[in-house]
């Protein structure tokens, strides 16, 4: 998984960024004319995975990661921004769901008050606007193959698709919250649109008003998915040992660290769900989304596993953590084998059987 931080100027961006990686990327040099992102592969905290290592005792132990991406800071003067320009889009589009960062400070170089309503706003704009360029400069090649006779049904389709998602972003809405069709999002996947990624909203405040502001983030939470990040507080957080930690985070409210926060904000957002492959080899924690059946999954491991795939050998965590061992899961008829349409559910521990 792949979640790019974008966000202002001086928004604390890459302060959430140290904060959620344990890196220690340069503040202030996104004030300067820096372009290339900071980029920090963290793991995904799982203590099934633990507890599965612990029965199994396996020579190597792999988590499910999130790598974060932290995006060039945008200016507040529209004329300055090219991140959503074809020179900063590339990077922008590698990645799975964009969380936008928005200041709830003043400002300590402008002395600007803190403004989220018009942040948010803004940004959502300029993604709006960048999508709608895209857009129409594509239809404008599809109106073109057309004078010259191209006529097939995959440019009728996407000549259908382009238009419902260009009076979409007329009307000032991200493509997110259009109703595609199955083939008509497959016909315009290629673009990656950014609207059409998921977003949520990092409400950075500070120490002294961080959990302050319901209304804020209720007001927000019509339009968005947000969270609330004291970013210096909790960025600060990684150089103290865990129990002074602890203490600080008792003092603040704060029940789990950053990353974990959004880890599962992020999970929840993007629908996402893990199984587990376990062995003495190795056990390790596998991402998909809901729905996908055990074919996907095995693709997952390995294309081979879902080019040949036969069955799925099948049993859940819970139950091995109830019964203690696969044989008794055996003989209580809890070890399953699956076909190729079984929908996979999260804590499943799947062992791929396949031939090529």
């Amino acid at each position: 998984m792949k979640i790019g931080l974008i966000g202002l100027r001086n928004s604390g961006k890459t302060t959430i960024f140290n904060t959620l990686t344990g890196l220690e990327a340069e503040v202030t040099s996104y004030s300067s004319q820096k372009i290339e992102p900071n980029q920090g592969i963290v793991q995904v905290e799982d203590k099934r995975v633990e507890k599965l290592s612990e029965i199994y005792n396996p020579k190597k132990i792999i988590f499910a990661t999130i790598e974060y991406i932290d995006f060039v800071g945008l200016s507040e003067n529209k004329n300055n921004n090219d991140a959503f320009s074809n020179s900063g889009m590339g990077l922008v589009k590698t990645a799975d769901a964009l969380a936008l960062v928005v200041r709830n400070f003043d400002d300590p170089i402008s002395g600007n008050a803190a403004d989220p309503f018009s942040d948010v706003d803004s940004i959502d704009s300029d993604m709006i606007i960048s999508d709608l360029i895209i857009a129409e400069k594509r239809l404008d090649k599809v109106e073109l193959s057309k004078k010259r006779g191209i006529k097939d049904s995959a440019l009728q389709l996407e000549e259908k698709s382009l238009l419902k998602i260009i009076a979409h972003l007329e009307d000032s809405n991200p493509i997110r919250t259009l109703d595609l069709a199955s083939d008509e999002e497959k016909a315009v996947r290629g673009f990656q649109f950014i609207t059409q990624k998921p977003l949520l909203v990092i409400l950075n405040s500070d120490e002294d008003n961080f959990g302050n502001n319901d209304f804020l983030i209720n007001s927000l939470s019509k339009k968005y998915n947000v969270i609330e990040f004291a970013g210096t507080f909790e960025m600060e957080l990684n150089s103290l040992d865990t129990d002074e930690a602890i203490e600080f985070m008792k003092d603040m409210n704060i029940s789990e660290s950053a990353r974990n926060r959004l880890t599962k904000f992020s999970y929840d957002l993007l629908g996402y769900l893990s199984f587990f492959t376990v062995g003495e080899d190795e056990v390790r924690a596998w991402t998909i989304t809901k729905g996908d059946n055990a074919v996907e999954a095995a693709g997952k491991i390995h294309s081979d596993l879902a080019r040949g795939f036969i069955r799925a050998e099948c049993f859940s965590y819970n139950n091995l953590i109830q019964y203690g061992s696969e044989k008794n899961l055996k003989e209580k008829g809890l070890f399953r084998l699956e076909g190729k349409k079984y929908i996979v559910q999260d804590g499943d521990i799947l062992n791929i059987r396949f031939s090529v």
